[in-house]
């Protein structure tokens, strides 16, 4: 009882796990890292869109579908798993030994994005839906004018009035198959395009962190490094097909390589700021990990409602671009998707 009026002695770490071993090697993980990174982030975009290349379709569906077990494995293995981790060091207690704060925060991020999603989603189909209506309207006042001027010209020939109001009311009282296609293929675009930019916040985030622990590992430093290295080029493999394979329009087509660009360059520059501050940055003092561990949660809820809803849900169950393919093309998808996963879930291991 009389322990709870006084302070708890701060039993975190002071400074970080940095041993001065394999300097140079860090320096290195700069360039590396961005090269990699960039790889992994650009090559489904140069080869989608540049005429040099003529891969094969099969190429992309490996890398779409393995892709997306990445980023499946990277928001359980790598972001709620560490979260965890950093969350219920024993040297936070108080009401961190408590309560399981790292699957609470991931929880609130995931329906705050589902919230998010449901407003944006309804927000894209009123809008759709609005311009389609807008079109038949305007064609609507167009066939009715072209009705007026037709009766005062042909006000002589009754049968020739009655053909063209027949024609006039059977294009203005029919909605064409094409406009619910149109309605539906816009509201698909939207939610590609949101998808995306929700994935690359999600990741980038957890970039800076990645970058740093890199940059002030102690002896664990190389096997880290190997890893980190898989982990940059799978997951900017995940990205970039994303961004290669979404309809972006026309006055965006940048949008897609300024994204690959600005992940390319997360954590190379986390890296270099690591290195910068790795005499002084406290990694396991109870700010670092209370920071870390929330980040990484929120990071977590965001790519694990987006890689299961938007991308195994969407790709799998409600696309038709599988659902049309014979059952072998159908399990082949699964199966790169299984072991995307399990790549990345291995990597976990280490990094």
């Amino acid at each position: 009882m009389m322990s709870n009026l006084f302070p708890r002695e701060d039993t975190c770490l002071k400074g970080n796990n940095y041993n001065g071993e394999y300097f140079i090697a860090r320096i290195t993980a700069v360039p590396v890292l961005f090269a990699l990174s960039a790889i992994g982030a650009f090559f489904p975009l140069v080869a989608l869109y540049s005429s040099r290349f003529n891969l094969p379709n099969w190429l992309f569906f490996i890398t779409k579908n393995f892709g997306s077990g990445v980023i499946v494995a990277t928001g359980f293995i790598h972001l709620l798993a560490e979260s965890s981790e950093a969350l219920t060091n024993s040297c936070l207690g108080g009401v961190f030994a408590d309560y399981p704060f790292a699957e609470g925060i991931a929880l609130m991020s995931l329906f705050a994005l589902f919230f998010f999603d449901m407003i944006a989603n309804k927000k894209i189909h009123d809008k759709a839906k609005c311009q389609t209506e807008c079109c038949e309207i305007i064609q609507n006042q167009g066939a009715q004018e072209y009705i007026v001027n037709s009766a005062k010209d042909l006000e002589s020939s009754k049968s020739s009035l009655n053909k063209e109001l027949t024609v006039a009311k059977e294009n203005t009282t029919t909605r064409t198959p094409s406009d619910d296609q149109l309605l539906r293929g816009g509201e698909n675009l939207y939610q590609q395009i949101l998808n995306c930019v929700v994935l690359e916040c999600g990741i980038v985030l957890h970039s800076i962190f990645v970058g740093l622990s890199v940059a002030i590992a102690g002896d664990e430093f190389i096997s880290l490094y190997i890893a980190i290295c898989f982990h940059q080029f799978f997951e900017g493999l995940g990205l970039g097909t994303r961004f290669a394979t979404t309809p972006w329009p026309e006055g965006k087509k940048y949008v897609p390589w300024l994204m690959a660009f600005i992940y390319s360059l997360t954590t190379p520059i986390a890296v270099a700021i690591g290195i910068g501050v790795r005499k002084t940055y406290p990694s396991g003092s109870r700010t670092a990990l209370i920071t870390k561990g929330t980040f990484d949660a929120l990071c977590a809820g965001v790519l694990i409602y987006n890689s299961i809803a938007d991308l195994m849900a969407y790709d799998f169950i409600y696309s038709d671009e599988l659902k049309d393919k014979p059952k072998r093309v159908y399990f082949a998808a699964y199966f790169w998707l299984a072991l995307g996963a399990f790549a990345m879930a291995f990597i976990g291991k280490w990094a």
